[in-house]
């Protein structure tokens, strides 16, 4: 596996700590280069990333349906935003945003961690 990885994550985010364990044990690091390592509550994901995984995962799917910042808005607020409104949401506030989210060379989204999940997508 040696295509490029651009990972946002967030340091206290457990999940987050064993994906990047997961790619380093697969080769993945900083150092060499072929992993982009992004604070998501700094930067989160532009809408345009963020749009990819609406379409190849589903809308629901991207929410961090367990954080904070999602149960402050509530349910009921995010399920009725238009997917405009929801990308804007999850652009302005990284933790909105299931954690890790990743992007590959590719332009293939994943979200969460699911070793399986991962290993196909960067197996291509």
């Amino acid at each position: 596996m040696s295509q490029a990885l651009r990972i946002y994550s967030y340091p206290q985010c457990g999940t987050c700590r064993k994906a990047l364990q997961w790619l380093a044990l697969q080769g993945f690091s900083v150092a060499e280069g072929n992993l982009e390592l992004v604070n998501i509550t700094e930067q989160p994901p532009s809408p345009a990333e963020l749009n990819q995984a609406f379409i190849a995962l589903g809308r629901k799917r991207v929410f961090n349906t367990s954080g904070q910042s999602y149960r402050a808005l509530g349910s009921a607020t995010v399920a009725a935003m238009s997917d405009q409104e929801a990308l804007a949401a999850l652009a302005a506030d990284g933790k909105l945003i299931k954690r890790p989210f990743a992007i590959t060379a590719s332009g293939t989204p994943l979200v969460g961690f699911k070793p399986e999940e991962w290993q196909a997508a960067l197996a291509g």
